[in-house]
């Protein structure tokens, strides 16, 4: 009698193998300011580190509806899917061990990544942008930097079309394969102007070509019915939607990178 032929394992991306694989905790991530717990979700004979921050665990926030953090999270990774540019790992709402949350591809940091810089100078080197003076104690201040690096650039305008209140160098994620990604995004798509950034470099200057292409293409799939817009309308509120495409639109027209607005601190404290 022979064998009985092997079914091999279907094919699955990423996202689907956060969103169908068995959730099992391995420890609590100790310095996130929610409950974030490391994680390694299996499916078949696949398996991969996450991140799992469980609904359960959000601290309430004055400015925030209690319980959303979780889909705001997810609502930034499909914008970042949108874009092609991928900056946000994969990133589910599913079930879990404490409930429902938000579970997100583990990315491994490569160490030494030169993104930010304190300089004594008063003008940034070739290479770099500057962000703003920061106190060195004693009396003294340096300029704070960010690298000229397009990723970061793609990154910025992310954090201008999410509203992002809360990108500190802390959430920027070097990875082994040259890509640079961005996490921790619980605290965007607000209705208000709430955009608090390390990547202020750019503040003023002419967008790039690609961006204005990527914006165009945001355009179309967040207009009632578009594609972008179904996948977000169940993650974040209609009046948030809204302000989406405004955010969108305002850029578009302006072609130029935001600049800090003067109502609401540009840099999050601590920034790092």
């Amino acid at each position: 009698m022979s064998a009985p032929e092997r079914i091999p394992p279907r094919s699955m991306t990423p996202a689907e193998l956060l969103a169908e694989g068995e959730l099992t905790v391995r420890g609590r991530i100790r310095d996130a300011s929610n409950a974030a717990l490391y994680c390694t979700v299996t499916y078949e004979d696949r398996e991969t580190a996450c991140v799992y921050k469980p609904v359960a665990g959000e601290r309430p926030l004055w400015d925030f509806p209690d319980g959303t953090l979780a889909a705001r999270e997810v609502a930034a990774y499909l914008v970042s899917e949108a874009t092609g540019w991928d900056l946000v790992p994969p990133t589910v709402l599913r079930d879990g061990p404490y409930g429902e949350g938000m579970v997100q591809l583990w990315i491994e940091a490569v160490p030494g990544a030169e993104l930010l810089a304190l300089v004594e100078e008063e003008e940034p080197a070739p290479g770099w942008k500057a962000i703003g003076l920061a106190d060195v104690g004693e009396g003294r201040t340096a300029l704070l930097v960010h690298a000229d690096d397009e990723r970061l650039r793609r990154l910025a305008v992310l954090d201008a079309v999410i509203n992002n209140a809360d990108r500190k160098g802390g959430h920027l994620l070097p990875a082994g394969d040259g890509r640079l990604y961005g996490i921790d995004h619980g605290v965007t798509f607000n209705v208000d102007d709430k955009l608090r950034t390390l990547l202020w470099g750019w503040a003023g200057e002419t967008l790039t070509e690609e961006a204005v292409t990527v914006l165009g293409v945001l355009k179309e799939q967040l207009r009632e019915g578009g594609a972008l817009a179904e996948r977000l309308a169940g993650l974040i509120t209609p009046a948030e939607l809204d302000a989406t495409r405004v955010r969108v639109d305002a850029l578009l027209t302006s072609g130029v990178h935001p600049e800090p607005g003067g109502e609401w601190p540009a840099i999050p404290w601590p920034p790092v």
